[in-house]
């Protein structure tokens, strides 16, 4: 049952005889071998980067002698953004924090925020993997371990490795601690906290910030375009259309016939022009809820079908590429502005890679507080909806862990945000989702729906509590217990005229369709893998999602694009406009102009 884990972790399998008899026995035993010490620091000033503990062996260890694995319980087990939450209201939680840490302080608040920013030079993290699990049971969770697991300090050549285990009949954590090395009696325990193979050194140095002072880090923060490579790993290969080959009808039969995936489609699309089949092979039009790859094949068998979507357009979707092919409508080298700490294009939040440029955001992250400039990040997975694994921070030594999580970008958080005043709730948070529709690549042609779908924070702005869910974030949909604020955009129109009559709304939007048109130029203007390919028989939906921001003189409001979205939700697009799916379709598949759709490229 647990062979799969020992493996990945590591746990040599000497141990597991003895593992086995101390799970079963419940038997806790490092005290017969480690002692607690409180180091003392004498006359000499305590930095924060400074250990409080350390461990000792007070015997000595042979790693070849399978006794020595030990059980180490966990002391408090949390989601990265309940930190706060759980301090408050867990009894005896921060009192035995605060004794770990050696917190004095005797005001609860203070203590409360002395251990959340601190926690995260203690705090480590696992993840639960497997099919079987909720996307929300993957989310990642951090651990502190017992106080003798919290005095074992750090080292680049450690003795002992500590892995955590999920001891699967009583559904209860732990991490085995055990040699790696000879130890006698009297030696400090270490752990290497930072596991793994890095190719560029300068990443593990700064995951290893918490634990290390560093007078001087790499001021060098510009990015580069990364190789084929990076944009083809993890990915499963797309073949691409024999363009040369394809030759769509040039003129169709009397209806379209619609084979769709997503029942939305089937109920709301009406026109006369099409037909709903239920079986793909009459179809002339599939659209389909999985990724399709083999564009190849399909133009050679189906040349006079159309499909919902594009050869490597998750060049787009997906939130690391995104910011890649953002940054191409400046010269790569050329889209900073070192003396204001800006990057361009102004409509993409400052973005880092936290798996291959770490070390830049420190960088980054340590100029902007030279010069006093606001430094909170949202920390976002790659390629995860629904606000899961999402953090604000403005933590350095969170920020450096959180690569221990899963591959993720660190955005520079919209401070500056533009607000909307809600009636009994003050000014808040919102963003803008709008539906693009891509026609053709090479020639482009792109559209926008023209009726963009608002989503509204539930509680006024401030820059501060980010472990408030409704007054920083948008996405109230899949939130328990929250209440859902319902907006048209006609209204929301009406509302922005009044509450800013001296920013034309059509101006504002004229900067959005301008950033998109930009976005998809980019996004075409390379061959794949690096952009979108060109495919006749393609048609495709995104949603995106942006903010408004002001600019630092508050004279001027810019677009902020957040994520784009392959297959969006569109629920609320047939609830509010039933003509939604008639007008896409017609615009896509019959090549004719209607109101509700503007042509940007």
């Amino acid at each position: 049952m647990h062979k799969p884990q020992l493996v990945s972790s590591g746990v040599p399998e000497h141990f597991w005889h003895t593992l086995c008899k101390k799970l079963r026995d419940q038997i806790l035993d490092s005290c017969v071998a480690f002692e607690l010490m409180q180091i003392d620091y004498e006359d000499k000033q305590k930095m924060p980067y400074d250990p409080i503990w350390c461990v000792m062996a007070i015997t000595d260890i042979d790693k070849a002698n399978s006794d020595h694995i030990y059980l180490v319980d966990h002391a408090w087990t949390f989601k990265a953004n309940s930190v706060k939450r759980n301090l408050r209201n867990v009894p005896g939680l921060l009192e035995t924090m605060c004794n770990y840490m050696q917190i004095t302080s005797t005001d609860a608040e203070e203590r409360i925020e002395e251990v959340s920013r601190n926690i995260w030079r203690y705090a480590h993290t696992y993840a639960i993997s497997g099919s079987e699990f909720s996307v929300e049971d993957r989310v990642p969770v951090w651990y502190v371990l017992d106080l003798l697991g919290f005095g074992i300090i750090h080292s680049d050549n450690p003795n002992f490795r500590a892995v955590p285990f999920i001891y699967v009949p009583h559904q209860l954590t732990y991490t085995l601690l055990f040699p790696i090395e000879n130890v006698e009696e009297g030696d400090t325990i270490t752990v290497n906290f930072v596991e793994g193979h890095y190719p560029d050194p300068k990443q593990r140095e700064a995951m290893l910030i918490p634990w290390k002072h560093y007078e001087y880090f790499d001021e060098d923060f510009t990015q580069e375009e990364p190789d084929k490579r990076y944009f083809l790993e993890g990915h499963i290969i797309e073949t691409l259309p024999y363009v040369e080959i394809l030759q769509l009808r040039q003129t169709r039969s009397e209806k379209l016939k619609v084979f769709s995936e997503y029942s939305l489609i089937n109920e709301h699309l009406t026109l006369p022009d099409f037909e709903i089949v239920d079986n793909d092979g009459d179809a002339d039009i599939l659209w389909l809820t999985n990724h399709f790859k083999n564009y190849q094949e399909f133009s050679v068998d189906s040349p006079h079908k159309f499909i919902n979507q594009f050869p490597f357009e998750y060049v787009i979707t997906i939130k690391d590429l995104l910011a890649i092919v953002a940054r191409r409508c400046y010269e790569q080298g050329n889209n900073v502005d070192k003396d204001k700490l800006e990057t361009l294009p102004t409509w993409l939040p400052t973005t880092f890679n936290m798996k291959t440029e770490l070390s830049k955001l420190v960088a980054y992250y340590m100029q902007r507080k030279k010069n006093g400039l606001d430094n909170h990040w949202i920390c976002k997975p790659y390629n995860l909806a629904r606000g899961l694994d999402i953090n604000i921070t403005d933590n350095l030594n969170f920020l450096c862990r959180l690569p221990l999580t899963g591959p993720k970008i660190a955005q520079k958080y919209i401070h500056n945000p533009v607000l909307f005043e809600r009636p009994n709730v003050g000014l808040v948070k919102f963003d803008i989702r709008y539906v693009i529709l891509l026609k053709s690549v090479n020639p482009n042609e792109v559209y926008i729906y023209n009726n963009f779908f608002l989503r509204f924070s539930n509680k006024a702005f401030s820059l501060d509590n980010f472990e408030d869910y409704e007054k920083h974030f948008t996405v109230m949909n899949y939130a328990e217990g929250v209440q859902l604020y319902r907006m048209l955009c006609a209204e929301f129109k009406e509302n922005w005229a009044k509450q800013y009559d001296n920013f034309s709304w059509d101006e504002v939007e004229k900067s959005i369709f301008k950033m998109f048109a930009e976005l998809f130029t980019a996004a075409t203007s390379k061959q794949p893998p690096f952009g979108i390919a060109k495919s006749p028989q393609s048609r495709a939906v995104y949603a995106a999602d942006l903010m408004l921001s002001w600019d630092t003189n508050k004279s001027v409001i810019e677009p902020k694009l957040l994520e784009v979205n392959w297959m969006p939700d569109c629920q609320r697009a047939c609830v509010y406009y039933p003509n939604f799916y008639n007008d896409i379709f017609s615009v896509l598949f019959l090549d004719k102009e209607v109101e509700t759709c503007t042509k940007i490229l």
